[in-house]
């Protein structure tokens, strides 16, 4: 069975942020982790990004996210939130 990743990533973003987030998701597409990125609104201030991935995929994926979060700059920007039950 998959397992879902969220991502918590804020609305109000410069330029700069949000061509790395974009390039984020799009990494995450290209490396396999995923085929598809849902976007939902959380609340005025958020947004929530989740996909889906495989069971041995999801360490990896999320190694992956954080690595990109901490040499990116983007802490203030993206976060990974905890495993939906």
């Amino acid at each position: 069975m998959d397992k879902t990743i969220q991502l918590r990533v804020r609305k109000e973003i410069d330029n700069r942020s949000e061509l790395k987030v974009l390039k984020l998701k799009g990494t995450l597409i290209s490396k396999g982790f995923t085929q598809i990125i849902h976007i939902a609104d959380q609340d005025e201030d958020f947004y929530l990004n989740s996909f889906s991935t495989s069971p041995d995929c999801k360490k990896q994926a999320e190694d992956f996210v954080l690595d990109y979060i901490s040499s990116h700059d983007l802490g203030d920007t993206i976060s990974l939130l905890s495993p939906v039950k």
